[in-house]
Formats: C-alpha cells, sequence, structure tokens
C-alpha cells in the first residue's frame, strides 16, 4: 500500500466520526475533548507522581521491596486489563477489513494499524506512564526495566488481540456464540472472585481453627509463594528483572526482555493469521455451520415447538392481553440474545458469588438495627443491576420496534409490556439475595415482608423511570454485545448522571427502616412493626404512581415514537 491510499483510508475514518460527531449535535465533540483532556491528565499525573514517590519515597529501599513493589504494579495492571476485556470480549477494529476485500490494498498494513489503535485503552494510558517514571527515577541502574516493561505490555497486547480474533471467529456461528459468550464470562467472573471464595468460603476452617496464627502468617507465606511464582508467570518476569537491576544483575532483565518479545511477537503471528483466515473464508469449520435438511427439520419433536407456542400464549393474572403477549415475546428475546444472557449470567453468578462468601463468614456481630438497613441495601443492590434494561427497553428491539410502531396497541400496554418483561429477572435476583440473608442473619418474619414490599416498590420506580429515560434518551445496542451504537452525547450524559445518581435515587426504600430505627429509640412500643407498615404504603404510593404516569408516558412515546426508530434502527457507518 503506498501513501496515498493510506492517507486515503485514514480521511475516510475521519470522515466518519465527523459525520457521527455532527449527528450529536456536537455533544460528541465535547466528550471527545473531556476524554482526551482526562487520559493527558491521568497520564502526566501518573508519571510525574511516580517519578517524585521514585526519587523521595524508593531512592533506598532494599531489591527485595522493589521486586513487590513491581509485582503489585504488575498484577494491578492485569487485573484492570482483565476488566477490559470483560467489557469488550469481541475485537472491535477501527478499519473493518471486510469492506477492504475488494480494493488493492495490503490487508497486513490494515492490521498493524487496528492492532496498533487496540493500544489507547485506559489501563495502558494510566499504568505504562506509572512505569516509566519509577524507572526513570531510579537513574540509569534500571534503564533495562523500560524494554523489559514495554514488551510486557506487547505481550499482553498481542495475545489479547489473537484471543479476540478467535474469539470472533468462534462467534461468527450463531450455533456457538452463545455458549462462547457464556463460558467466557463465567471464566472471567470466577477468575476475578478467586481470592475471595479462598479466603471466605475454601480457607475458612484452617483460619477459624487458628485466627491469630493464620492472621500473622498470612503475608509472609502470601509473598513466599509470590516469589516462588515468578518465574513461572511471564507478566511477573518484570518484577524479577527490577529485582535484578536492584542487586546489579542485568541478565534477568535481558532474558526477561526477550521471553516476552518472543512470546508476543507468536501472539501476534498467531493473531494476523487467524485474522487472514477469517476473513478470506477459512475458519477451519469453525464458522460454518451446517444446515439440517427440510426432512431432518420435519421429523424435529412437536413438542419444543409447542412448548414454545404454549408460553407465548401464557395468559397473566390481571394484566391485558397485548401487554401480557408482548412481556413474554420481549422476555423470550431477551433470553435468546447472547449479549443479555451473558449480562445476566454474570450479575447472577456475582450475586450468588456474594452470597456464599457472606454465607460461610464468621459468626456475624451484626447489630439487630443494622439488619433491616442490609436486607434493603441488597435488594436495591439487585435493581441496580437492571438499570442498563430499564433505562433503555427500545434500544435492544433495533429493527424490531418498527413492528411496535405499526401496532394498534394502546403505547401504555407497551409500556407495561416491556416492564414486565424485566420484572422477573430483578426480582429474582433480589429475592435470591433476600434468602441468604435471611438464612445467615435470621431476619423476623416482618422484616422480611417488609423488604419484599420494598422490592416491588423499587421495581416500579425503576419502571417508571425508565419508560421516562427509554422514551427521551433512546440509543441503540449493538447485536452481540452491550456496546451502545453511536451513542449521543446527551444521552451518554443521562446515562452517566443516572447510574451516579441512583444510590441517592433510592434513598426513599430505606425510609421505613429509619422510621422504625427511631422509633424505637424513642421507646415507642416494640410490637408495633412500623418498616412493615411503611413499607406497604410505599409500595402501594409506587403502584398507583406507576398507574397514574403510565397513560401520559405512552402518548410521549406516540409523539416521539419516529424518533426512536431513527435512532435504534441506524446502522454503523
Amino acid at each position: 500500500m503506498n501513501r496515498e491510499q493510506l492517507k486515503t483510508i485514514f480521511w475516510l475514518r475521519w470522515r466518519l466520526l465527523c459525520n457521527q460527531s455532527s449527528r450529536s449535535h456536537g455533544w460528541g465533540v465535547v466528550i471527545a475533548v473531556i476524554v482526551g483532556a482526562g487520559a493527558v491528565l491521568l497520564a502526566g499525573g501518573g508519571f510525574t507522581g511516580a517519578l517524585l514517590l521514585g526519587v523521595f519515597g524508593l531512592a533506598h529501599v532494599p531489591p527485595l521491596a522493589i521486586m513487590g513493589i513491581w509485582a503489585g504494579i504488575t498484577i494491578v495492571f492485569l487485573f484492570s486489563w482483565m476488566i477490559g476485556l470483560l467489557a469488550e470480549l469481541q475485537r472491535s477494529e477501527t478499519i473493518d477489513l471486510q469492506r477492504l476485500m475488494h480494493l488493492p490494498v495490503a490487508l497486513g498494513q490494515m492490521f498493524g494499524i487496528n492492532y496498533i489503535v487496540s493500544h489507547f485503552t485506559p489501563s495502558i494510558v494510566v499504568f505504562v506512564p506509572i512505569m516509566l517514571g519509577l524507572v526513570i527515577s531510579r537513574g540509569l541502574e534500571m534503564v533495562l526495566l523500560i524494554p523489559l516493561a514495554l514488551s510486557m505490555v506487547f505481550m499482553i497486547t498481542a495475545w489479547t488481540y489473537c484471543l479476540r480474533g478467535w474469539l470472533a471467529t468462534l462467534m461468527s456461528n450463531p450455533r456457538r456464540r452463545r455458549t462462547v459468550i457464556m463460558v467466557i464470562t463465567l471464566a472471567f467472573v470466577l477468575a476475578g472472585q478467586g481470592p475471595n471464595l479462598y479466603f471466605n468460603v475454601l480457607n475458612r476452617q484452617d483460619r477459624f481453627a487458628h485466627p491469630q496464627a493464620a492472621q500473622s502468617a498470612r503475608p509472609e507465606v502470601m509473598f513466599h509463594h509470590l516469589i516462588a511464582a515468578q518465574g513461572f508467570f511471564p507478566p511477573l518476569w518484570v518484577s524479577v528483572g527490577a529485582q535484578g537491576l536492584a542487586e546489579g544483575r542485568v541478565w534477568p532483565a535481558l532474558f526477561g526482555t526477550l521471553g516476552c518479545c518472543g512470546i508476543g511477537v507468536l501472539g501476534l503471528r498467531r493473531a494476523y493469521r487467524s485474522t487472514m483466515r477469517f476473513y478470506y473464508g477459512v475458519t477451519g469449520g469453525l464458522a460454518a455451520g451446517r444446515i439440517k435438511p427440510a426432512v431432518a427439520a420435519a421429523r424435529a419433536p412437536a413438542g419444543t415447538a409447542g412448548s414454545r407456542s404454549q408460553f407465548l400464549e401464557l395468559r397473566l393474572p390481571g394484566v391485558p392481553e397485548p401487554a401480557a403477549a408482548l412481556a413474554l415475546a420481549t422476555f423470550r428475546s431477551l433470553l435468546r440474545a447472547p449479549e443479555v444472557k451473558m449480562a445476566w449470567a454474570s450479575s447472577f453468578i456475582v450475586t450468588l458469588i456474594a452470597g456464599a462468601s457472606l454465607l460461610f463468614r464468621s459468626a456475624p456481630t451484626m447489630p439487630e438495627a443494622a439488619k433491616p438497613f442490609l436486607a434493603t441495601g441488597t435488594v436495591v443492590f439487585s435493581v441496580f443491576l437492571l438499570v442498563q434494561f430499564f433505562a433503555n427497553q427500545f434500544g435492544f428491539d433495533r429493527d424490531g420496534f418498527r413492528t411496535l410502531m405499526l401496532s394498534p396497541v394502546d403505547r401504555r400496554l407497551v409500556l407495561l409490556g416491556k416492564n414486565l418483561a424485566c420484572a422477573p429477572i430483578g426480582a429474582g435476583f433480589g429475592l435470591i439475595l433476600l434468602g441468604l440473608i435471611t438464612l445467615r442473619f435470621h431476619l423476623p418474619p416482618f422484616e422480611l415482608v417488609a423488604v419484599i414490599f420494598q422490592l416491588a416498590a423499587l421495581l416500579l420506580f425503576a419502571g417508571l423511570a425508565g419508560n421516562l429515560l427509554s422514551i427521551l434518551v433512546p440509543y441503540r445496542i449493538q447485536s452481540g454485545s452491550l456496546k451502545p451504537t453511536k451513542m449521543p452525547g446527551l444521552a451518554m450524559l443521562v446515562m452517566m448522571f443516572c447510574h451516579l445518581l441512583f444510590p441517592l435515587a433510592m434513598t426513599p426504600v430505606f425510609g421505613p427502616a429509619l422510621v422504625e430505627l427511631l422509633w424505637r429509640q424513642l421507646g415507642l412500643p416494640a410490637a408495633v412493626p412500623v418498616n412493615l407498615i411503611l413499607s406497604v404504603l410505599l409500595g402501594a404510593l409506587a403502584a398507583l404512581l406507576y398507574w397514574q404516569t403510565l397513560a401520559p408516558l405512552g402518548r410521549l412515546l406516540h409523539r416521539r415514537e419516529t424518533k426512536i426508530l431513527s435512532v435504534v434502527t441506524v446502522e454503523v457507518e
């Protein structure tokens, strides 16, 4: 590829970015400038802080302490990198190679550009300047640590790029897509919760048998295990090289640099070959799914189709038939969407792990007055996991929203059906956590019933606020992931504020427990279930407010449905 072709491709990419920012009425540019300035400040602040820390705080530390510092930095970097990888499992190409296949361009160069652009992540922007600042603060004796640290970052990014390309190849087959997403999500969640499970569930017997000895010996044992494992874990070769340079030995840093570079080159080469095979259609049978013949499809058991149709024909007591049909159809479509299953599965696993770690801890010493607040906080957490679904109920419909727009169903029933589709998941998460809390802390029956009414009120408030946000600031969710497609700048700001202000908006739910605490402090009769009475009133108020706002919000949806259709059906450039 010559320079003119490369210049043209970059100009096209820039033109597409300008078009996207122009559609957001300037908000996209403002947010991009804020994000860019924040990245520069983070990088500069990290470099300066690490430089000052190395000059004034780490000038005379022993080599073993230097090794521990670099091991900690590497582990935190890997943890933040894993969080970013979990947020975007599939590779996102800055320049789509598939659209250049018919042009006389070198795809290898485009692959290199996409790989370089993939380095602009928060983890690298924050941690690489910190590493450079620490190295420079030590002078020339640690200069060989710069290529070692950069080669470690190169190794991690190369194999991450290879992993994302491999996942893209697997997920091109719809039959494997859901399984891959669920397995990857489960693996990352379990890996992140591994220390929590080990210390609070698996290792609890030894810790309780000899608490003082375990508490005094645990840091030393973990440190020795870390030192022994460094040589077998390539990312920790950075800490080995740092210790060697502090002791005057350069060979660990040199060998570590060569090893990380070799592993990184191997990963990048594999990523390039798998990418070329994928775009040329040579996937080794991974992407090609065999189509069942019509005879085999005809012989499929009739019970499967019958059960599916019977599910969609269910009647929900007290719910109008159009709203019930829409709720069941939306719930079934959400269960089929891999991105939704990924989000729900990760939330469910986190819920179970948090509950198990709480259940298997030592005997609780929590006062009785704090238990109602803990129970209410658990149901608030369960609803918080579904904010992105309540606040953008039409973004997952995409082209299917056109069917809702053309249907003669009353728009208030459309909103009711959408809310009912998300309610079972929120209620399920909340009841699971509430059951674990009840088993562990022995909540009284009145408190348990009160929290159930609070959960119902939370779901009603979430549905009300979600209806308003879904109508005013809709955005399309990309198929196969939870990433927004061309999210307007105003919608991005609104969603950020909604997530930040969610705890403040949920404070009224803690009102019944707070009033009961004040009631007890004033010495009033303890036999009166103040929390239960106020929770029932709160649930009734939430139901009344929700029902009264359905009709106005339905009319607002009818007026703005054309605008919503243009947003949720827009294609990616």
